[in-house]
């Protein structure tokens, strides 16, 4: 009997030892980089070619005005319905009478990612709202306390703070970009 209790103990002692000294596979730690820029849509209506200007002088830079036109090449996108171009949290909806945005939506994205649609015609949602790629947010407009123009939608893609170059359905819009592009949103 005490040999068998002998023998367990250095069995068990044995154990421990090569359980305590055996090397241990450890995972290395992983750098966790900022999300991937959300898939923006255009936001409007399925199968819709909108006017994508970038042009020189606009403010913010990197902005884009976004038009529609009939098939005479008249402007028709006044009251237009306007989608978010992703899903996200209405970070504010406000009327601004400072810096000349008139009917504001702004739409968080997660990871510092924001959407900004402005002139609107009317808002549709209210900050703290959730919405989904393709939910109806407002209409086109021509709204503004500081200028007069016709009607369109300012639209900005933000990041960290900062408005940057805009990515929509893969295409990228940087500085002085004029391009017709047809939406997926909504389809």
């Amino acid at each position: 009997m005490q040999r068998r209790f002998r023998r367990l103990v250095a069995t068990a002692a044995a154990v421990v030892a090569a359980a305590v000294t055996a090397p241990t596979a450890v995972a290395a730690p992983q750098a966790v980089g900022p999300l991937a820029r959300p898939a923006f849509k255009l936001p409007f209506d399925c199968n819709q070619t909108w006017r994508g200007s970038n042009w020189n002088g606009h403010s913010p830079a990197h902005s884009i005005d976004w038009n529609h036109y009939d098939a005479n090449g008249t402007p028709d996108d006044f009251k237009r319905r306007v989608f978010a171009s992703a899903g996200g949290t209405v970070l504010s909806s406000y009327y601004s009478t400072t810096n000349g945005y008139g009917h504001t939506i702004v739409i968080g994205h997660g990871d510092g990612w924001q959407t900004r649609y402005a002139h609107l015609y009317d808002r549709e949602v209210a900050a703290g709202d959730k919405v989904s790629v393709g939910q109806l947010i407002g209409r086109v407009g021509a709204s503004s306390a500081t200028s007069e123009f016709s009607p369109h939608l300012h639209y900005e893609q933000i990041h960290n703070g900062s408005v940057v170059v805009a990515t929509l359905q893969g295409l990228s819009y940087p500085d002085f970009t004029v391009r017709y592009q047809k939406s997926t949103n909504r389809c």
